[in-house]
């Protein structure tokens, strides 16, 4: 119950700060930022235990870290540095999240896995293609940055094949959204700025943090009654 109600609180919260950041409200938005995803912490914490509980907690708190390392990636190189390694953490342990969930086996057609591999595989090279003219310096940590990513959502996608449903759609599609987020953040950033940028990268970001979380308390309880 506690799990619940804190949940719709944080859909609530988000559409108030996503309205703000319409808005143009950044003097609003940036305080009230460090407090979204601790939402999704606290729901978790008063979960029931799971095996996995602990993984998903850390990748979440290095999420947070992230977000407000990013708070001041406007006044130096060095924070987007720093927000950018703790978002690397975050997907790191997402990673072994999803691990943690996996089956041995596939159940679903191996054809769909492999045209989802070559098209993650396409993502990768199109995204790095697009940035390396303008990142200078910051080639390498964004590399093993969008590796990463790739990764994570590779390892959604084999959740996908393997895992009950509507978990598997919450966690494949959240990891999907999470990489989308995260190529717009990039592109805004080395590429060229992008129209009500600041809201689509939030939108994004917290919808897809919400359906991994969503999907994973699913995966483990059932009985889990979340819209």
């Amino acid at each position: 119950m506690k799990t619940t109600i804190i949940l719709k609180s944080f859909i609530g919260f988000c559409i108030f700060y996503l309205i703000l950041t319409l808005l143009g409200r950044d003097d609003i938005t940036s305080f009230l930022k460090p407090f979204l995803i601790p939402f999704l912490i606290v729901a978790v914490y008063f979960h029931d235990n799971f095996k996995s509980k602990k993984i998903l907690l850390i990748a979440l708190v290095f999420s947070w870290i992230g977000d407000i390392i990013l708070l001041f990636s406007n006044k130096s190189e060095i924070y987007f540095v720093g927000g950018l390694f703790a978002f690397l953490l975050s997907h790191i342990f997402f990673i072994l999240l999803f691990n943690k969930q996996l089956k041995i086996y596939l159940k679903k057609s191996k054809i769909i896995y492999w045209i989802g591999i070559t098209a993650i595989i396409v993502y990768l090279i199109a995204i790095m293609l697009i940035l390396m003219p303008n990142l200078g310096e910051l080639i390498l940590p964004v590399f093993i940055y969008a590796m990463t990513i790739s990764i994570m959502l590779l390892f959604a996608l084999k959740g996908f094949m393997n895992w009950e449903k509507p978990a598997n759609t919450y966690i494949f599609i959240g990891a999907l959204i999470f990489v989308a987020s995260d190529s717009l953040l990039a592109f805004d950033k080395f590429c060229a700025p992008l129209q009500y940028s600041s809201f689509l990268i939030m939108l994004t970001y917290l919808v897809a943090q919400y359906l991994i979380v969503i999907g994973i308390l699913k995966l483990n309880k059932k009985k889990l009654q979340i819209l």
